[in-house]
């Protein structure tokens, strides 16, 4: 049986935790707060397991700080957040599982592919590090990974990871 795994990309993360300045996001402010929260509600009761990036929590820790109502609050929703991913509480999943990508031969391999995809695709070093988690839970047998986020962009490669299951496998073996 798959599981299904909801990568939660900044734009969608300040969306949920409803932001200041971040209230909607995607093609014409399609994701609000209420189509967030019904899909990550969804997802949840379906059985999704929902993963944040170290990137997610780094740029959406940015963004509270330059916040000028509310901070106090979205902080303290945000680090709960961020406690229940470390600690693995369900639907999070545990951080640790992502803890390769951030080994020595994980930060190489990252750097060594954005180097390109910044030039061909002008392609964030954030989304990059996405990627990489995306990558990481698709090559594994029993997950189907949905990149959350509202930049089409990013989402772009949820659809060049699909499909590609053994060169993955093959990839993370190498890397890893």
């Amino acid at each position: 049986m798959k599981h299904k795994v909801l990568i939660i990309d900044t734009s969608i993360m300040c969306v949920w935790l409803q932001v200041p300045g971040k209230e909607c996001t995607g093609k014409d402010g399609r994701f609000d707060y209420e189509s967030v929260s019904k899909h990550i509600e969804e997802e949840v009761k379906a059985g999704a397991i929902l993963v944040l990036p170290m990137t997610s929590i780094i740029e959406t820790g940015n963004f509270i700080a330059r916040v000028e109502q509310n901070r106090k609050e979205l902080g303290d929703r945000m680090a709960d957040i961020i406690i229940a991913a470390a600690e693995g509480t369900k639907p999070w999943a545990a951080f640790t599982l992502q803890s390769e990508l951030w080994s020595e031969d994980g930060l190489k391999s990252l750097a060594n592919r954005w180097k390109e995809t910044v030039v061909s695709e002008k392609q964030s070093i954030g989304d990059a590090s996405i990627v990489d988690v995306a990558q990481y839970y698709a090559a594994l047998d029993d997950f189907e990974v949905e990149i959350f986020t509202g930049d089409g962009g990013l989402k772009n490669w949820e659809y060049k990871i699909a499909g590609k299951k053994e060169e993955r496998k093959r990839l993370r073996r190498e890397r890893y």
